[in-house]
């Protein structure tokens, strides 16, 4: 169904709106449990930020366009609705290029203890960073055992998540004191300080001694994943996810209709009514007993008529979407860049260069020096290539940079991105034996395959407020007094309307969580 303005009933027991992969997992689970189900959807498909798109004119790469690895989905809920998807682990965790004592070098980590040992050993003369390192993540590993299950249960108080975790010095150091006290307590080497700090502002703009432990939140969810930590990428795409779950939700019944934008909610017992216009420029009404809003706090509170969040939502990150005709060549010539692109390609992510990223940001300023991540999927999943380009040798590459809040573009968006695309590039060129425009692929018109997107783009696309990829700023995933958001963190002020998107507590990331939780709160009642 898609842009239709005729639908099946005119009372659903649950009317989604959003449908972003958090919607279609609400979708799933309560068709499957016998519930009529409608989702409406603005854009003309379903998926959100969670899509395959073929970027390029002319060029049959499906590139993750938004998002793009996997961590916090837990495999409960793929098992549950019956998904027809899978990841890949990744070969290397991360390799991160420096210079040292005039010689180009890295840090590799990934490959098996042994390997990983003599990277650390190479970088910095002795073996006690790697037993450091081995140490800090066995601890991390040892919370996200205890930590990633309760995502899918009630809400627990702070106090039984701490009880759960059963470790007073984890607790303290991830929930108590910015990790930046962690950190410079455990590592004393710059490099591996900057790589252990990177978990905790992505997409997070924020300082390892930030009061507001904001880094500590970020940095909680990237290392809790699927109870390991792990990041993997999704074999055929992170769009491969988001049509698995449509599948599943219509299969069990679901209606999903694109094209349709929610333009108000009225939360009345027995039944919300939802006001929606399609693409054709009709406009009617539908109601439900439940109401699952799969878009942001702010969205949620201007369809209902509420006040607005007192917390702004600011979104700091460039993400750039590059294809290539071949990987370039390396400055540190003993590491081969298959291996190197295949994890987490680190870029002026030392702990002192963040830092100063981050106080020029701060200061209104682009970094002088941008702060980035890079991920080839291409290497793990080359379904993602037509045949043809893959035999060119051809390969995908994700940039995520750190340190970009929203606000540094919001007088010259389009100027602020190619100055801050400019020097991303520059400060990759300076680990590479090559320049990285060379290695461009041509798109059918001739064009270099590369695009860039800042927080105010994703606003412009996705209506994520500020740009935030988490729809705000990512909160602990215990219960606050008061907050209101109910037994499964998924309350609002209106008994009949939920939020099941990433701004719920213990949402963010691609991860189902929110919508499953939703799902649950609907059926429990």
């Amino acid at each position: 169904m898609g842009g239709s303005a005729e639908f099946p009933r005119d009372v659903y027991d649950a009317v989604i709106v959003g449908g972003g992969h958090n919607g279609l997992v609400a979708a799933a689970y309560l068709a499957r449990a016998g519930r009529s189900v409608l989702v409406l959807e603005r854009l003309d498909g379903t998926g959100g930020a969670a899509v395959s798109t073929r970027t390029f004119a002319g060029v049959d790469a499906r590139l993750s366009r938004y998002s793009y690895l996997v961590s916090l989905l837990p495999s409960k809920i793929v098992d549950d609705l019956g998904l027809r998807f899978r990841v890949r682990k990744r070969s290397v965790s991360s390799y991160t290029p420096t210079v040292r004592d005039g010689r180009a070098t890295g840090l590799l980590v990934g490959g098996g203890e042994e390997r990983t040992r003599a990277s650390f050993r190479a970088l910095t003369g002795s073996d006690s960073e790697y037993e450091a390192w081995r140490d800090f993540y066995a601890m991390t590993g040892r919370v996200a055992e205890r930590v990633f299950p309760t995502l899918t249960e009630p809400l627990p108080t702070r106090e039984a998540l701490r009880a759960r975790i059963g470790d007073e010095g984890a607790w303290r150091m991830l929930f108590e004191e910015p990790l930046g006290v962690a950190v410079e307590e455990r590592f004393r080497d710059d490099l591996v300080r900057g790589v252990v700090l990177t978990d905790a502002l992505i997409g997070t703009f924020s300082d390892a001694h930030d009061a507001s432990l904001a880094q500590n939140a970020c940095f909680l969810y990237h290392v809790i994943g699927g109870g390991t930590g792990d990041w993997d990428v999704p074999v055929g795409g992170m769009g491969a996810l988001t049509d698995a779950l449509a599948d599943a939700a219509r299969a069990a019944g679901a209606d999903i209709a694109t094209g349709h934008e929610v333009l108000r909610i009225d939360p009345d017992d027995p039944h919300a009514e939802v006001t929606w216009r399609a693409r054709t420029g009709e406009e009617g009404t539908v109601a439900a007993r439940d109401v699952l809003v799969n878009a942001s706090p702010q969205a949620l509170a201007e369809l209902v008529g509420d006040e607005p969040p007192a917390e702004r939502a600011e979104g700091a990150q460039l993400k750039v979407n590059m294809l290539l005709s071949r990987l370039p060549r390396l400055r540190d010539a003993s590491v081969d860049p298959r291996e190197a692109f295949s994890g987490t390609f680190h870029v002026a992510e030392g702990y002192e260069q963040l830092a100063r990223a981050h106080r020029q940001a701060a200061g209104g300023a682009l970094p002088s020096s941008p702060p980035s991540e890079i991920y080839c999927h291409s290497l793990t999943d080359p379904s993602i290539l037509a045949p043809e380009l893959a035999a060119r040798g051809c390969q995908t590459l994700t940039v995520f940079g750190l340190h970009a809040p929203a606000r540094l573009f919001a007088e010259e968006n389009d100027a602020q991105r190619e100055a801050l695309l400019r020097a991303t590039l520059a400060q990759l060129d300076e680990v590479l034996d090559e320049p990285i425009e060379d290695c461009l692929a041509r798109d059918g018109d001739g064009r270099p395959c590369i695009e860039a997107k800042t927080p105010l783009d994703l606003e412009h696309a996705l209506r994520l407020p500020g740009g935030n990829i988490f729809h705000r700023p990512l909160v602990f995933p215990f219960a606050n007094e008061g907050d209101g958001t109910g037994r499964w963190g998924v309350g609002t002020a209106h008994r009949n309307v939920l939020l099941c998107g990433a701004g719920a507590p213990r949402g963010g990331g691609v991860s189902g969580i929110p919508g499953h939780n939703a799902a649950m709160a609907v059926l429990e009642r």
